[in-house]
């Protein structure tokens, strides 16, 4: 077990110690970084404005005709998972850090938009989630549209395709939160419909900004990733 350990140590810091090593990476992966922390900023403020100028409810045909259900627990640790789960992915291969970041900082961003233009009240007797005053104001708001909780495991399914294992766990992911925030009626229906459709538009406008970052996500990680990058870019 000690002998495992030390390997994947070893194996981690090669790893980061190549990527380190390019050029091209010290430039994208820094700036990933700052974009990334920069779309929470955005979507931040964003909340804070629409739960200030939200309107009245509206009627939904599925919440309309569906009691709410108490998925506060559920709600809550799947997300703390799924950040956990994410953060993971991201320090055991660096290779991935660029395109996951520079994808979800789009994503945020374009969210972040769509949650300023629409004012909409949170459905009345919507679950109370116990996530403490400063995080409600990331997941408690009036930031409906559309649902990031649908969205984000979605957008990590399309980048993670290739991997028939992710690719489901990620899927089955976002069916959940989907399903979550419906019983919660912490979302509206459109918000969760939308979101599959407006999520597979950021993933595409992503590779077309990234191609490079895509390139290096799908290369094999050893020490001819530079040059295997060049040629899919090629």
């Amino acid at each position: 077990m000690v002998q495992f350990d030390f390997k994947t140590m070893k194996e981690l810091l090669r790893r980061y110690k190549f990527h380190w090593s390019e050029e091209r990476y010290r430039f994208s992966a820094p700036l990933a970084i700052f974009a990334f922390f920069l779309s929470i900023a955005a979507n931040f403020y964003a909340t804070l404005y629409a739960t200030e100028e939200a309107s009245n409810p509206v009627t939904d045909i599925i919440l309309s005709n569906v009691r709410v259900f108490d998925v506060d627990a559920l709600f809550v640790y799947g997300t703390l998972i799924l950040i956990v789960f994410v953060v993971l992915l991201c320090l055991s291969h660096p290779k991935r850090l660029p395109l996951m970041l520079h994808s979800l900082s789009l994503f945020y961003f374009t969210r972040a938009i769509f949650v300023t233009l629409t004012h909409l009240g949170p459905f009345p007797g919507r679950v109370v989630l116990d996530i403490g005053a400063f995080t409600a104001k990331f997941l408690g708001g009036a930031d409906l549209f559309f649902s990031a909780h649908t969205g984000v495991p979605f957008l990590l399914a399309l980048m993670f395709w290739n991997h028939k294992k992710l690719r489901y766990i990620f899927l089955v992911w976002s069916a959940f939160f989907a399903i979550i925030v419906l019983l919660g009626h912490l979302h509206y229906s459109i918000d969760v419909l939308s979101a599959f459709f407006i999520t597979y538009t950021i993933y595409h406008i992503a590779l077309w900004l990234f191609p490079k970052e895509y390139a290096l996500f799908h290369a094999e990680d050893s020490e001819n990733s530079a040059s295997v990058v060049a040629n899919k870019i090629a």
